[in-house]
């Protein structure tokens, strides 16, 4: 079942322009947040202090880890790839003094979504924190709208295969995402 986001309600989240044009989503509130965690955490937090929105949206690329996984998917475990604490008898992904290493949205349905690993470097080897897909946002998302009671959700268009290529195929395929993305899930 497909999902359709009513511009009245939600506030959509997008790293750059060029993963969704402006012109794509005319009429919903649309924050580009830049690369990063850091980034991203700070202008969904900016956004919120303006919105008081229902429904925070994250679409973006990914690369897959999974062979043949294409499209647009739904994202509902969210793991943090580059917290490496271990040195200290964290597991790999946890945040000390955190219990959890990974965000579940959909804790009791393990096929609703796929988990996507966040981190602040692209991937192009297979990162030691397995995931189906890889990404430099979601995860601080996720975490800021867990704790805030906000209903999110997270759309990933596989925009390569997280490999020697993935580079080139990222800025190839960004524009295929963006117009399935305002196809499919916008409600215009």
């Amino acid at each position: 079942m497909t999902i359709r986001f009513d511009p009245a309600s939600t506030l959509l989240i997008v790293a750059l322009e060029a993963e969704l044009p402006r012109d794509l989503a005319a009429g919903f509130q649309l924050v580009y947040s830049g690369v990063g965690k850091v980034n991203a955490a700070i202008s969904l937090c900016n956004a919120l202090a303006h919105f008081s929105p229902e429904t925070v949206v994250n679409y973006g690329s990914a690369g897959t880890l999974r062979p043949g996984l294409s499209g647009i998917h739904r994202v509902t475990r969210f793991l943090q790839r580059d917290m490496d604490v271990r040195a200290l008898g964290f597991e790999l992904g946890q945040t000390p003094f955190e219990d959890d290493v990974i965000i579940d949205l959909a804790p009791h349905n393990i096929d609703l979504g796929l988990s996507c690993g966040t981190g602040d470097c692209f991937v192009d080897t297979p990162p030691e924190l397995a995931s189906d897909l890889v990404d430099m946002e979601a995860y601080a998302l996720a975490k800021i709208c867990q704790q805030r009671g906000i209903d999110f959700h997270c759309l990933k268009f596989i925009s390569d295969s997280a490999d020697n290529t993935a580079a080139q195929d990222w800025h190839q395929q960004l524009a295929i995402g963006a117009h399935l993305f305002k196809d499919g899930y916008l409600a215009l």
